[in-house]
């Protein structure tokens, strides 16, 4: 059994890696300031025996008393929506967040794993996305703010990797959605959900012929501590490398919804990426790691979750 330390734990995908650990007999240490996360995702993990959830913000001077194993760190905003709204508090995230946790991971002697994410390779000129291409990103954007925040992690963790010995891993996630997003977040996901289930316009930014690749968050997390238990430091794609376009999204968000809501489509963003698609080659060899969630499933799943949260 070891003890895990993970930061935004109370978040989306953080309360999932924390449900997964303690379901495999993981004590579970779980730090989150509460910005974009909420108590009511870790809510079943409370009292349970190994579980421990700390308020605190990443960007100041943390400590853990005791042991510890190992330091997962997901920390951060991390929809758009968010990261415009909060921009210095991404950076600080990322920066100093990141740099408290691996001084953590060096007094502990304690494993870091940090969640970054497909951001980091920007509007993409190759494709798929290979883990070794550098990525094509504005700097000054105003999507630059998570981006180079990730950017930077990664760096970050790598220099603490070769000048302290630390034993690192670094995940790059893709797109992921499922039970526990938040219905107003803005992710494209949740939008279109939340829109169908209310009989509102589907808004589709641009002509919807942007493509993603959307992984549900059983895969992302299987991937996660695939990476996590392996002895390669990364970074590592992990995601579905089944690409579709948005007007394909919408329309399987209005099949599953059984929705008649229209499509609408307004302005594209600025620096919106063209296309997103995985290289899962590595991820295949070293991890024998293979989406298996459809999207239509997956859509179900989380349309489903949306329909309870919102009481319709």
């Amino acid at each position: 059994m070891s003890r895990i330390v993970v930061t935004g734990g109370a978040g989306f995908l953080g309360s999932h890696v924390c449900e997964a650990l303690l379901a495999r007999g993981e004590e579970v240490v779980a730090i989150d300031n509460l910005i974009t996360g909420a108590l009511t995702n870790i809510e079943p993990l409370i009292g349970q025996p190994g579980f421990v959830f700390v308020p605190n913000d990443v960007t100041r001077f943390i400590d853990v008393a005791g042991p510890v194993d190992a330091i997962m760190h997901f920390a951060s905003p991390a929809s758009p929506r968010d990261y415009l709204t909060l921009p210095i508090q991404t950076l600080k995230v990322g920066s100093l967040g990141t740099h408290h946790c691996l001084g953590l991971a060096r007094v502990k002697q304690a494993k870091f794993f940090l969640a970054s994410t497909s951001e980091v390779y920007g509007d993409p000129q190759v494709h798929p996305q290979p883990e070794s291409y550098w990525g094509h990103v504005n700097p000054v954007g105003p999507r630059g703010v998570y981006d180079e925040a990730k950017r930077f992690a990664e760096a970050l963790t790598m220099a603490y990797h070769h000048s302290h010995g630390i034993d690192v891993r670094i995940v790059r996630i893709f797109n992921t959605y499922g039970p526990r997003m938040r219905p107003h977040d803005g992710r494209v996901v949740s939008n279109l959900l939340i829109q169908a289930l209310t009989g509102q316009p589907l808004t589709i930014y641009g002509s919807g012929a942007q493509t993603r690749s959307f992984t549900f968050v059983d895969d992302e997390i299987r991937g996660i501590l695939g990476l996590f238990d392996s002895g390669y430091v990364g970074p590592m794609n992990i995601g579905s490398d089944v690409e579709y376009s948005l007007n394909e999204l919408a329309g399987l968000v209005l099949e599953v919804t059984n929705s008649s809501s229209e499509i609408v489509h307004e302005e594209l963003p600025i620096d919106d990426p063209t296309r997103r698609r995985p290289d899962l080659a590595l991820a295949r060899a070293v991890l024998g790691f293979e989406p298996l969630v459809s999207l239509r499933e997956g859509l179900t799943r989380t349309a489903a979750y949306f329909a309870e949260q919102i009481g319709v």
